[in-house]
C-alpha cells in the first residue's frame, strides 16, 4: 500500500498520505517538494539609498572598476600608448612625415630644454630634446591622471554620513507616524481555512501595570489570502504609532478533516514608510526554518510549542532629507516551536489529536529610548570644525594621501632649473 503514496511521502492512516519532514505538497500535481530555500539570509534596507554624485551619473564607473582604479588604469594605458608611439617613431626610417612627427615631439620638451622655442633657428646637434619631449608629455599624462583621480575622490567623497543617538521624549515619539505592513507566508499545503485566533493584540507583559489585551482590529487591518506556497497573513497599519511597550500577535493553524496542519517554514516581510512618502521604505525580510540555528536537516513544524518571530523597531531621523522620520525594523531572533525531523515521529503526531495545530507568534519590541539621527557633513574644503568653551576653529581638509604626492611631483617639476640643449635628429 505504500506504493499508492507519491515519492517522499508515507501513509499515516488507512487512506491519507503525508510528505516526509521538510517536504510539502506544492501546486496541484500532488507531489512532495523539498523546502530548500536558503535560511538565515536576511535582507534589510534603511529606506534611504546613498545619494549618487553627478560624476557617478555621467561616468558609470562602478560598472567596470572602483573609481580610482578606473582613472589610474586609464592613465597607465594612455602613458604606455604614448611611449610605444614614440618608440615606434624612433626606430623607423626617417622620411618627411616621420621626421615632422619627431620634430613636433621635440618641440613639446618643456622640462629638459625649456628655451628651445627661442633657439629654433640653431642647428640641433643632440637627440636629448626629442627624449625630453617624449618624457615631458609622459609626465603631463601622469600628472593629469593623478589629478583627475584626486578630483574625482574629492568630489565623490566630499561628504560623509554621520550617525548619532540622543534620548527621546514623548513629543519626539509622537512625530514618528509611519505606514507599516507585515506579511508572513506559512510554507505548507494548508489554506486560510486552517487559520484561527488572529484577533487579539497583547501589549506589555502579564503581571505588569501596563499589560493590556486589545482587539487586533482596533490597531491594524488584518487579512489572510492563499498563495501557491501556503496561506499569507497580512497586517497593515496606516498613519500608525508603534506602542512603546512590547506587543504580541499570535495565531494558529488547526487540523481540518482529512487535511492536517503542518508547515515546513516561514517567509516574512516587514516594511515601514513615512505617511505620504512612497520614495523611502525601510524593510526587513527573510526565510525562517529550523536550520537557521541547528543544521540542515529538513523538519516539519507541528505541535503546541510556539514558533516565535522576534522583530525590533527603532526610530531613525534623517536630518539631511528634510527631517524624514522612519521606523527601522530589524530581525532579532526566531525561536522554532514543535517540529519533527523523522518520518515515524511525524506519523505519530499526525495520528494524535493533541498535536493538531501549528502555533505562531509575532513579538515586536520598540526600542524607543533613543533616536538615531543621521546627517551629512562635508569632509573636504574649509568648514566649521568645532565650537566649544567660546572657541571656534576652522580647518581645510582633504584627507587624501595622493594630493601630497601630486603636490610634491609638481614642485619637483617646476623647480628644476632649465638648461640649453641642442641636438641632431638622426636616424
Amino acid at each position: 500500500m505504500e506504493s499508492s503514496c507519491p515519492p517522499r511521502a508515507f501513509r499515516y492512516n488507512a487512506t491519507l498520505c503525508a510528505c516526509d519532514p521538510g517536504y510539502y505538497l506544492a501546486g496541484g500535481d500532488g507531489t512532495c517538494q523539498l523546502f530548500d530555500a536558503p535560511s538565515g539570509e536576511w535582507v534589510t534596507s534603511s529606506g534611504v539609498d546613498p545619494t549618487p554624485t553627478f560624476l557617478a551619473t555621467i561616468f558609470p564607473i562602478k560598472r567596470f572598476t572602483p573609481s580610482q582604479a578606473f582613472f589610474l588604469l586609464a592613465t597607465l594605458a594612455t602613458l604606455l600608448s604614448w611611449l610605444a608611439f614614440c618608440a615606434a617613431l624612433r626606430f623607423r626610417r626617417l622620411d618627411g612625415v616621420l621626421f615632422r612627427l619627431r620634430w613636433g615631439i621635440s618641440r613639446l620638451d618643456f622640462c629638459f630644454a625649456t628655451k628651445h622655442w627661442l633657439d629654433d633657428q640653431m642647428v640641433v646637434r643632440k637627440r636629448k630634446t626629442e627624449l625630453g619631449g617624449t618624457f615631458s608629455v609622459a609626465s603631463w599624462i601622469f600628472f593629469i591622471g593623478l589629478l583627475s583621480t584626486l578630483l574625482y575622490q574629492v568630489i565623490a567623497k566630499r561628504s560623509i554620513e554621520v550617525r548619532g543617538v540622543r534620548p527621546t521624549n514623548a513629543p519626539d515619539l509622537l512625530s514618528f507616524v509611519n505606514d507599516m505592513e507585515f506579511n508572513i507566508t506559512t510554507i505548507s499545503s494548508m489554506s486560510c481555512s486552517h487559520l484561527r485566533g488572529l484577533d487579539t493584540l497583547v501589549v506589555g507583559a502579564p503581571g505588569l501595570i501596563d499589560y493590556r489585551v486589545l482587539p487586533l482590529s482596533s490597531y491594524v487591518n488584518y487579512s489572510c489570502y492563499n498563495t501557491s506556497r501556503g496561506p499569507t497573513i497580512s497586517l497593515k497599519c496606516n498613519s500608525c504609532q508603534v506602542p512603546r511597550q512590547d506587543h504580541y500577535i499570535s495565531w494558529q493553524f488547526i487540523d481540518l478533516p482529512n487535511d492536517p496542519a503542518a508547515a515546513v517554514g516561514f517567509h516574512f516581510n516587514l516594511s515601514a514608510k513615512a505617511h505620504g512618502d512612497d520614495k523611502h521604505v525601510s524593510f526587513v525580510s527573510g526565510t525562517l526554518k529550523s536550520a537557521s540555528y541547528s543544521n540542515d536537516t529538513p523538519v516539519t513544524f507541528r505541535g503546541r510549542d510556539l514558533n516565535i518571530l522576534k522583530i525590533h523597531l527603532f526610530p531613525e531621523r534623517f536630518i539631511y532629507l528634510h527631517d524624514l522620520r522612519l521606523i527601522q525594523p530589524i530581525f532579532h531572533d526566531f525561536l522554532p516551536g514543535s517540529s519533527f525531523s523523522e518520518a515515524r515521529d511525524l506519523q505519530a503526531s499526525l495520528q494524535s489529536s493533541k498535536d493538531g495545530l501549528v502555533n505562531a507568534a509575532l513579538y515586536i519590541r520598540y526600542l524607543s529610548d533613543y533616536i538615531v539621527e543621521i546627517d551629512k557633513e562635508n569632509v573636504v574644503g574649509i568648514g566649521f570644525k568645532s565650537h566649544g568653551m567660546g572657541l571656534s576653529r576652522f580647518s581645510c581638509r582633504t584627507d587624501m594621501l595622493p594630493s601630497r604626492f601630486v603636490l610634491a611631483l609638481w614642485t619637483r617639476d617646476v623647480s628644476r632649473r632649465p638648461h640649453r640643449d641642442t641636438g641632431m635628429l638622426a636616424g
